[in-house]
Formats: structure tokens, C-alpha cells, sequence
């Protein structure tokens, strides 16, 4: 039985051609989920800031259901907090919740330590974790790399460019990591040897922040 030589050879270069196309739409579908996670985490941060401050302004009962509040079904599973100190050294970073009424920026699946600024999600799942940094120039600043490191979980560099300029500097990152209810998280900040002189960090307007992905 004869076999058809150029006929294989063309099969398998179609069979190689439609292979690298589901490789293409693969890394595409990747991308798109990864940038879709992202915007919604992003969206719903942006959100819960925003009632976290409202919460601080407005000290008047909210509209409930079934006796449980609209905003205290929202941030049950999530957790904020502002930096603490406007310093910038090598150190573990300061925070502190955001207090409104009787209640905190602290969900009820999360411990926060005070004293040792420890943030424990207690319960095992995926988080969306992130970190914003804004950062001022008060005089003339050198340059160098600020690091800040949530755990083994996310790290956050921003790379300060010498100036004169009081304009902010801002840096966002995120990440989504699986935990297991068990970990605590301890957020520690690199500076260079020399320091940055002059940079001082926003507290009002830097952060960190997660929040229970899974349902």
C-alpha cells in the first residue's frame, strides 16, 4: 500500500497550524480572565473605600433587611486599612482600621493584631489582595526603589525618580492568593541604603486591603 508523502506532510502542518491557534486563544482567554478578575477587584474596593469613608461622615442609621445592613453584608469578608506612620524606612509597617460608628474597616473573617500589626484571614479560601502607596516630595528627594512586601504573598516597588516636584506619586498592586485561614500577614517596607530623603507617605491616601474572593 503506496502512502501519499506530501499528503501527510500537509495534514501535519494543518494539525501544527491548529494547534498554535488554540495555544493563541488560550493565552488570550488567560489574559482576558486575569484582567477580568482584576477590574472587578478593583471596582469593588473602589466601592467599599468609598462607604468606608461615607460610614465616617455619616452617622445616621442604614436602611436594613431582614435586620442585617446593606453595608455590613458587604463588608463581612472584607478588610481595609490605612497606613499608619507617613515615615519611610526599613520597618514592619503600622496600620490602623477605619473606625465608623460602633463598627470597623475590619470584616468579620479577618483578626487584625494592633500590636504587632498583624492582618490573619481566618477563614481558607482565595483573597484579592492589594496595596496602594501614594507618596509626596516635600523638598529635593533622591531617587531609589521603595518595597513593600504583604507577606510572601505580594510585593509592591515603586521607583522614585529624584525631584523638586510636590506632585504625588501613586503605585497600585494587586494579586489574588489562596490562604488557609491560618496565616498571618505581616507587611514589612524596603528602603535603600541611603534612605529617601524628603519622600513621605500619604497615610490618608495609602493602604492595603483584601477581600473573600470565593462566594
Amino acid at each position: 500500500m503506496e502512502m501519499d508523502t506530501e499528503s501527510l506532510q500537509t495534514r501535519g502542518r494543518r494539525h501544527g497550524r491548529c494547534l498554535d491557534a488554540f495555544f493563541v486563544v488560550s493565552i488570550i482567554f488567560l489574559f482576558v480572565a486575569v484582567g477580568a478578575v482584576a477590574a472587578c477587584g478593583i471596582m469593588v474596593v473602589m466601592e467599599l473605600k468609598v462607604e468606608v469613608d461615607g460610614m465616617r461622615r455619616v452617622k445616621s442609621p442604614e436602611n436594613r433587611i431582614g435586620g442585617t445592613s446593606v453595608t455590613a453584608y458587604k463588608m463581612q469578608n472584607f478588610v481595609y486599612l490605612r497606613a499608619g506612620s507617613s515615615q519611610l524606612m526599613n520597618t514592619t509597617m503600622k496600620w490602623s482600621p477605619v473606625n465608623h460608628g460602633e463598627g470597623t474597616s475590619i470584616g468579620n473573617i479577618f483578626t487584625f493584631n494592633s500590636v504587632h500589626h498583624s492582618l490573619q484571614p481566618t477563614r481558607a479560601g482565595n483573597y484579592f489582595m492589594y496595596i496602594e502607596l501614594n507618596l509626596t516630595c516635600t523638598y529635593h528627594c533622591n531617587a531609589g526603589l521603595l518595597t513593600v512586601r504583604l507577606g510572601d504573598q505580594l510585593t509592591c516597588s515603586v521607583k522614585l525618580h529624584e525631584s523638586q516636584d510636590t506632585t504625588p506619586v501613586s503605585k497600585k498592586c494587586w494579586t489574588v492568593a489562596q490562604m488557609d485561614g491560618k496565616e498571618r500577614l505581616v507587611t514589612k517596607m524596603t528602603v535603600p541604603q541611603g534612605g529617601l530623603d524628603n519622600w513621605t507617605l500619604d497615610k490618608n491616601r495609602s493602604g492595603q486591603g483584601m477581600f473573600l474572593v470565593d462566594p
